[in-house]
C-alpha cells in the first residue's frame, strides 16, 4: 500500500522576511528568504507535501506609501490590488529562493505562487470598527486632512497617526480546492500571501475585492483545514514562545496542549498584534482536527519538529 506523504503548512511571518533593525531592502528579503527556504527545502526533500504561506507587513505599507508619494501622477491602486501586488512579489522572492534551495540539493520540484482570494463577510463588525494599522505615520494635521477623504486615522504608539484599515476574520479560500490538488501531486504551493486578497462573494456568486487586511495566521489555519494539513508550522523571529514576553521573569514554552492554549489565551499572556493572532489560529487548527503546531523561527524548524526547540502545541 502506497504511504500518503504527510502534508505541511509552513507560515513565514513578514518580520522573518524584514527583521527588526534591518532597512528592508529587497536584498535583506531575499536574504531571509533563503535562510527560511534553505531549511523548507529539506523538508520537502525528505517527501513532505509543503504549502507555503507568508505575512506582507510591512511591504504592503510601503507599497500604500509609493501610492500616496505618486498620486499626483498615477492613479493610488485600492489596498486589496496592494494585497495582491504584495502577495504576488513576496511569493515571487519565496518561489525563487524555494527553487535555488532545491536545486543545491539536487531536488528539483515545482514550485508555484497563486494570488489567492479569502472571502469575507462584508457585515463583519471589523468594516465599523477599523483596527489594523498600515502605511506611515502622519501628524495631527496630516490625519485630519486624510480624515476627509475617508480614511480611518489613529493614534499609534505615540509617534503619530496612522492609517487603519479592517481586518476582518477569513471565511473561505476560493482557491483552496487548486492549492489542495497542487500540493498533493507534489507541488509546493506559495499561497494566502498577507491573509489573502480580500474579496466578498456577490448574490450572483460573483466576487468583489475589499479594501481590508486579513490576518495571516487566521488565513493560514483556515486554509490548512481547507486543504487536509496536518501540521501547521509558524515561523517567526522568535525561536518559541514565551509567558511573560518581554519581561525580566519571560519564560519559555516547549510544549503545552490546547487546554493551556485557551487557558493563556484567555489570561491575556499573549499580545493581539504578534503572538496572540498565532495562538488564535493554533487553537483553531487545533480544534478542527489538526495534528500539531510548531511556532519557531526558521532556523529552528528542524530542532523543532525533532521536539529540540521551539514551541510545539499538540491536542
Amino acid at each position: 500500500m502506497k504511504t500518503v506523504p504527510e502534508k505541511i503548512i509552513v507560515s513565514i511571518g513578514g518580520n522573518a522576511l524584514i527583521r527588526r533593525g534591518e532597512a528592508g531592502t529587497v536584498e535583506e528579503q531575499f536574504e531571509n528568504a533563503r535562510v527560511a527556504c534553505e531549511y523548507i527545502a529539506r523538508l520537502s526533500g525528505a517527501g513532505k507535501n509543503i504549502i507555503i504561506t507568508h505575512g506582507n507587513g510591512p511591504v504592503v505599507g510601503n507599497i500604500v506609501i509609493r501610492n500616496e508619494a505618486a498620486r499626483n501622477s498615477v492613479p493610488p491602486m485600492p489596498l486589496y490590488i496592494c494585497d495582491a501586488d504584495s502577495e504576488g512579489g513576496i511569493g515571487f522572492m519565496i518561489q525563487q529562493t524555494l527553487y535555488n534551495g532545491l536545486h543545491r540539493i539536487h531536488k528539483i520540484k515545482d514550485v508555484v505562487t497563486i494570488v489567492t482570494q479569502v472571502v469575507v463577510d462584508p457585515l463583519d463588525p471589523a468594516f465599523k470598527n477599523p483596527s489594523k494599522p498600515i502605511g506611515p505615520f502622519y501628524t495631527s494635521g496630516e490625519a485630519r486632512s486624510l480624515e476627509a477623504r475617508g480614511w480611518a486615522m489613529r493614534e499609534d504608539s505615540h509617534r503619530g497617526f496612522r492609517r487603519v484599515v479592517p481586518s476582518p476574520r477569513p471565511k473561505k479560500v476560493v482557491e483552496a480546492a487548486v492549492i489542495r490538488s497542487l500540493a498533493e501531486s507534489g507541488v509546493i504551493v506559495i499561497a494566502a500571501g498577507g491573509g489573502g486578497v480580500p474579496v466578498q462573494e456577490n448574490e450572483d456568486g460573483t466576487l468583489k475585492g475589499v479594501d481590508a487586511v486579513i490576518d495571516k495566521d487566521l488565513a493560514t489555519s483556515l486554509l490548512a483545514r481547507e486543504t487536509k494539513a496536518e501540521r501547521f508550522i509558524n515561523l517567526t523571529q522568535i525561536e518559541m514562545v514565551y509567558l511573560n514576553f518581554g519581561k525580566p521573569d519571560q519564560k519559555g514554552i516547549r510544549e503545552m496542549d490546547l487546554s493551556d492554549a485557551r487557558r493563556y489565551m484567555d489570561a491575556g499572556e499573549f499580545a493581539p498584534g504578534s503572538m496572540g493572532p498565532k495562538i488564535e489560529a493554533a487553537i483553531e487548527f487545533l480544534e478542527n482536527g489538526g495534528k500539531d503546531v510548531i511556532i519557531t523561527s526558521p532556523e529552528m524548524i528542524e530542532s523543532a519538529i525533532k521536539g529540540e526547540g521551539g514551541t510545539r502545541i499538540y491536542p
